[in-house]
């Protein structure tokens, strides 16, 4: 299977001479080809879209709306089909792939509903006969860079805002998964999407991101990935004026006060640091537990830990999938040699594993450090894998101070029965996302989704506040006066 662009409503073949394959991590299977897209296959995307932008414009909201939802049902149909693919191509196991696909379409249902609640204001004008008000207006051209690890649901938070709001995109997927890039695009064709709307170029980043970002008809980009790249998106968008919207990583922290339920906050430990085996940027990579509980904490971490069943997705009984690459893999590994030299004690894993089941896949144990100390850089940098590190605290305001000491904000998550613990935590957890009694996972569509510092640049995915990166507010004035009024000076 040879995958090609989606330019303006037709398939096509990239310009550059290099593919790259797709690759299953479960196993090594060759799922696709694909061909590498040049900085011309980026312009004809763009010319593509913008010709297409300015009809799409006109189209009222609450009809671009209805092309959402004819996305949303398609989606559901082929609910089962959009998992199997994505489990193949990214590994996470096949209860997580169908749960984010069910986003995307919770995704396209949400911001549908926008297409009639897309609200301004009118406000009181300060002199007489004149009306006031603000309208949200189109962009024209955005600019949509998305990561591996969630290939359809990061997608969708970003193009159907963009879609609903009035303009067009272009997008790259990660090089890595694009399978599921190529059947978004046909679920496109299939609703009636009008040509140009939505364009796929397939590509690394270096090339066809880069293009994105400098091309000056692509006035937003949307990125969510690493934080280094993140950095660069946002210095070569300034560069060029243009609105840029980050999403980032994470270093979110579990903290299990002296008053939490243990088994409960066990649960939660281990679904967000284990769940998609921690390639999640809300991934709970540290446990800040107060020392008061700690012992019985590990023990009943260790003794859930052995339930946890490793291998392909796409078995049913499995809990934890392989990570996506090798690359991933021995950055992982060196994390874990990282955290012994550093003094932490290992209590479980800190292997990759390589034999029978095993075997031509990237699998890693699930692994838990005890006895880190909060500075030390395993309790610092994003690993990205099933790596958890134990740090104990002996009070509220130290474990809040622990959390809040990392150059990330993302999510952050509190375990307590205390409600006056509670609400000073979710006062002061420094996060953009804040759990009480749960993981550090489980954003839902309706809220806005992104975090403080290292994480991000203020701008958020999900929710209404998507929406504020894909319009620009308008203010208009009509005066019916039938002379001309001046603003503080006439009244």
């Amino acid at each position: 299977m040879q995958l090609n662009n989606y330019i303006g409503g037709s398939w096509q073949k990239a310009g550059g001479a290099d593919y790259t394959a797709v690759l299953n991590p479960a196993n090594g299977e060759v799922l696709a080809q694909v061909r590498l897209s040049t900085t011309e296959d980026v312009s004809l995307a763009v010319k593509a879209a913008k010709e297409a932008q300015k009809k799409w414009a006109l189209v009222p909201a609450p009809k671009r709306a209805d092309f959402l939802y004819e996305i949303g049902r398609l989606m559901k149909e082929k609910k089962e089909h959009l998992s199997q693919v994505l489990t193949k191509e990214m590994g996470k196991v096949i209860e997580e792939a169908r749960g984010e696909v069910q986003e995307g379409i919770d995704m396209a249902l949400y911001m549908a509903g926008e297409g009639r609640r897309m609200f301004g204001e009118t406000v009181p004008s300060e002199l007489q006969d004149k009306f006031a008000m603000s309208v949200r207006a189109p962009i024209g051209v955005v600019g949509l860079i998305t990561p591996w690890n969630f290939p359809i649901a990061i997608a969708t938070w970003k193009s159907f805002p963009a879609i609903v709001a009035g303009n067009t995109f272009v997008w790259k997927p990660a090089t890595e998964t694009p399978m599921m890039a190529y059947e978004l695009a046909l679920i496109f064709e299939e609703a009636g999407l009008p040509s140009g709307v939505a364009n796929i170029v397939f590509g690394a980043g270096s090339v066809v991101g880069t293009a994105m970002i400098e091309h000056p008809d692509v006035r937003v980009i949307s990125f969510t990935g690493s934080t280094e790249t993140g950095r660069h998106v946002a210095e070569t968008g300034g560069r060029h004026l243009k609105k840029v919207s980050l999403e980032m990583g994470g270093k979110n922290a579990v903290i299990v006060m002296d008053d939490a339920d243990i088994d409960l906050a066990v649960e939660g430990i281990l679904w967000s640091a284990f769940g998609t085996a921690g390639q999640r940027c809300t991934a709970c990579s540290r446990v800040i537990v107060h020392k008061d509980v700690k012992e019985e904490l590990e023990r009943k971490l260790m003794e859930s830990m052995k339930d946890l069943t490793i291998g392909n997705g796409l078995d049913e009984s499995v809990k934890i999938g392989p990570v996506i690459n090798k690359k991933a893999l021995e950055k992982i590994d060196s994390y874990v040699e990282i955290g012994k030299k550093e003094g932490a004690k290992l209590l479980v894993g800190g292997n990759v594993l390589t034999e029978g089941k095993f075997t031509n896949g990237h699998y890693y144990e699930p692994t838990v450090f005890t006895d880190v100390k909060w500075d030390s850089r395993l309790a610092q940098e994003e690993i990205f894998g099933p790596v958890v590190s134990l740090i104990e605290v002996s009070s509220l305001d130290e474990a809040i101070e622990v959390n809040n000491s990392v150059k990330f904000g993302l999510s952050s998550s509190i375990f307590s029965r205390d409600v006056n613990k509670v609400f000073r935590a979710q006062r002061d957890l420094d996060t953009g996302i804040v759990y009480v009694n749960a993981g550090t996972t489980g954003a839902e569509i309706h809220l806005p989704f992104g975090g403080t510092k290292g994480t991000g640049n203020g701008h958020r995915d999900s929710g209404v506040a998507a929406l504020d990166v894909f319009t620009e507010w308008k203010s208009i004035y009509v005066d019916f006066s039938g002379k001309l009024q001046r603003a503080q000076i006439d009244n």
